[in-house]
């Protein structure tokens, strides 16, 4: 696997190899269950069977993320098969994989909207992220995460950011009295990003805490990540946040305050479902999302103009009961 990767980060760019890896640990979980850990199996014994379970599994996740996911252990099994590492039936991998994945026109579960609400509810209050786990940290640096966690998840809910934009931002990509961002977005095209007085007070209290760190940096505070590390391997010093570091904090407290059941379900990219779908329903106006969400194309968007039951109940009494 660490080779298969090695070659996709000479060929792919560095948010592909990011979502690769992510792939084969989601994979290497249900290898897991099958009993097939994949750091002592042999390699020969990878059979195309095992996608069926894989497929199984990503259910749970987007469409598009399935999508990805399995076009990354595709080419994991291309690869074994090329260096000859197993024999694995490369049209057997293609029919399974067509086979079982979802397909267009399929009605997909919604996006669990009610439950990244009820966390952005929790961690509104920072106090319920305080949680001590090890008797030899200070409760400093917990406080430090505390508030950075509660920043970083308003943010994205807030402001539809993709994972590694707001790993990227830095201080003084910020316009706080305009409330607003500049950004190198996707297809490294330049937009601009909004943000709620909500988002940007969370993001104020978190600089507040970071204060004594960031001054000790010995660097100006316009060119310090918005987002930092507070790991050991990052020390005292000021270093960004990887989309690992971003993925780990949604896992956490997703697992804190929603349970163990939940992780997988809700991701970084979650969030920006959820921040797209609210300014669709707040809004009325595919066009003001499309911008918003900074979609290429609008049909991307108009993903999220279904409805609920309870809101075309609502809708439908609304428009008809008052002709009567």
């Amino acid at each position: 696997m660490d080779a298969y990767l090695r070659m996709v980060e000479r060929s792919r760019s560095r948010h592909t190899k990011f979502s690769y890896k992510n792939a084969l640990q989601v994979f290497s979980e249900v290898l897991r269950k099958q009993s097939m850990d994949p750091a002592s199996t042999p390699i020969e014994n990878l059979t195309e069977d095992l996608l069926s379970p894989l497929v199984d599994h990503l259910n749970a996740f987007s469409p598009a993320t399935e999508q990805l996911y399995l076009q990354a252990v595709k080419g994991f099994f291309l690869y074994v098969d090329s260096e000859r590492l197993a024999g694995i039936n490369q049209s057997r991998v293609a029919v399974l994989i067509k086979q079982r994945s979802r397909r267009p026109g399929v009605r997909y579960p919604q996006f669990p909207a009610n439950d990244i609400e009820t966390l952005l509810n929790k961690v509104e209050n920072v106090d319920n992220l305080i949680v001590t786990l090890d008797d030899e940290e200070k409760l400093s640096d917990i406080k430090l995460r505390a508030y950075r966690d509660r920043a970083f998840l308003i943010t994205l809910a807030d402001t539809g950011f993709r994972v590694h934009e707001a790993c990227n931002l830095r201080r003084g990509d910020i316009d706080w009295n305009e409330q607003r961002a500049l950004i190198i977005g996707k297809g490294d095209k330049q937009a601009v990003v909004r943000f709620t007085s909500r988002s940007l007070q969370a993001v104020k209290d978190y600089l507040a805490q970071r204060a004594a760190l960031d001054g000790n940096s010995g660097r100006q505070l316009s060119s310090l990540p918005l987002f930092a590390r507070h790991d050991k391997g990052a020390g005292k010093k000021v270093k960004p946040m990887t989309p690992t570091t971003g993925r780990n904090i949604v896992k956490e407290r997703v697992e804190q305050f929603l349970g163990k059941e939940m992780v997988g379900k809700i991701t970084p990219h979650s969030f920006r479902h959820y921040f797209v779908t609210t300014a669709l329903r707040g809004t009325g106006n595919l066009k003001i999302a499309q911008e918003l969400a900074r979609h290429k194309n609008i049909q991307v968007t108009q993903r999220y103009t279904h409805l609920s039951d309870d809101e075309l109940d609502k809708a439908y009494h609304e428009v008809f009961e008052k002709k009567k």
